[in-house]
């Protein structure tokens, strides 16, 4: 008579144990997944070193969370946003990856994350600007992780406006991402005092002689010309914008210019550039340390040091993984509510918060390229001329206009 109750105590406890697992990691095993530009205009920013940068990441974290094993895979979308959302969905769908990280390019990032909000997967973003992806695009399971069009605007625009460039014109290339950009960099020269005298806008990918866009900046007058590009494309603007003299009686603005882009140009043509950056390997002791570990890696083939794509990568995944520890599980709506709860104050971001739009806020820095003379010791590349504090780096929630955020 005593042993049937104790049997019948028992089985709800036996009944409770599938909930109990399925609050820890869904199927053993956490999979992380870097979809990003592996060959094209943006590889040297991202592409095998946003791979590295995330390898680096788990193996620092032990290659475990929660006990669990974590897995990382890589994939090129070669810039096409139907190639991102279909590996992503694959990766979803097929792989049981838990989080897709990168993207690089603002077209393939708005073309995954539907699917990522569909399947309810992790999207973490370090390569892409345009706002929209935590403005009217916004979703709950994307974090916008390293910089924004708005943050570059406000950086670099402001700045150059307040040093005396009062007139603009724009080379833009033609996507999602360039367009933001100018738009952006526009309203702030017009609210700084400045005006904008036009803009041309070209193909990309697939452009490489920017020469016919250099000589209708010139014709233009502007004090600046700004350049709302990224990668190559930036590279060879500067590049033909040297080649037909314009620097020789305008400025260029880089609006989102890469340790990478200065690395490939050199000293003496990337000379006197303002830049917003998020990251710069060079600025204290956790910086230069996790560079160096960077640069001297063995999968580090051509000894770079880390573009803010690349630290923004490793961060990010670091935060991730931190989230399901302290969650206890990898499901996506709990990992989302620890990293937004959690702050970042790590060698990357300083002041870190992720908002309930998914923008991660942080301190930003402007700037300026070294002249060859000021240079002391190789990739000794930039003046940092202000720390921007993240409240004022980057828009409010309530200027992102994210629906996900007024719901809240």
């Amino acid at each position: 008579m005593h042993r049937r109750p104790m049997a019948i105590l028992a089985l709800p406890l036996l009944l409770a144990e599938p909930a109990l697992a399925a609050e820890g990691i869904s199927d053993g095993v956490v999979r992380i997944g870097v979809l990003t530009d592996m060959t094209g205009y943006y590889s040297d920013l991202a592409g095998p070193g946003s791979v590295l940068a995330a390898r680096m990441a788990i193996d620092d974290f032990g290659g475990k969370v929660a006990g669990k094993p974590v897995e990382l895979l890589s994939a090129d979308h070669q810039l096409k946003a139907d190639v991102a959302s279909n590996v992503a969905r694959k990766w979803f769908d097929e792989d049981k990856v838990d989080a897709v990280v990168d993207l690089v390019s603002s077209s393939t990032a708005l073309a995954v994350m539907p699917v990522a909000a569909e399947k309810k997967r992790v999207l973490l973003l370090s390569g892409p600007g345009t706002t929209a992806i935590t403005g009217a695009q916004c979703n709950a399971y994307t974090v916008h992780y390293t910089y924004d069009n708005w943050a570059l605007a406000n950086g670099t625009g402001r700045e150059v406006v307040k040093d005396g460039g009062k007139s603009w014109f724009f080379i833009t290339a033609d996507y999602a991402f360039g367009k933001s950009l100018e738009e952006d960099t526009a309203a702030v020269v017009r609210a700084a005092g400045g005006q904008v005298l036009g803009s041309v806008r070209y193909p990309s990918p697939g452009t490489t002689d920017f020469s016919s866009y250099v000589l209708q900046a010139q014709a233009s007058g502007a004090q600046i010309v700004g350049l709302a590009n990224a990668g190559a494309d930036t590279v060879n603007s500067i590049k033909a914008a040297h080649e037909y003299g314009l620097t020789k009686k305008q400025r260029l603005a880089g609006l989102l210019i890469f340790i990478s882009d200065v690395h490939s140009l050199g000293l003496d043509v990337a000379r006197g550039l303002y830049a917003t950056t998020a990251f710069y390997w060079d600025r204290d002791e956790a910086s230069r340390a996790f560079a160096r570990r960077f640069q001297s890696h063995p999968d580090n083939a051509k000894k770079t040091m880390p573009t803010m794509v690349q630290a923004g990568v490793y961060s990010a995944v670091t935060h991730y993984l931190k989230a399901i520890a302290a969650a206890h599980t990898d499901d996506a709506d709990a990992v989302m509510a620890k990293m937004r709860e959690m702050p970042v104050d790590d060698f990357f971001a300083k002041n870190g918060r992720i908002g309930p739009d998914g923008l991660h806020r942080h301190d930003m820095y402007l700037v300026q390229v070294k002249s060859p003379e000021e240079s002391k010791y190789p990739w000794d590349y930039y003046k940092i001329l202000r720390t921007i504090p993240a409240a004022e780096a980057f828009p409010s929630v309530e200027a992102q206009k994210c629906p996900l955020a007024v719901r809240r």
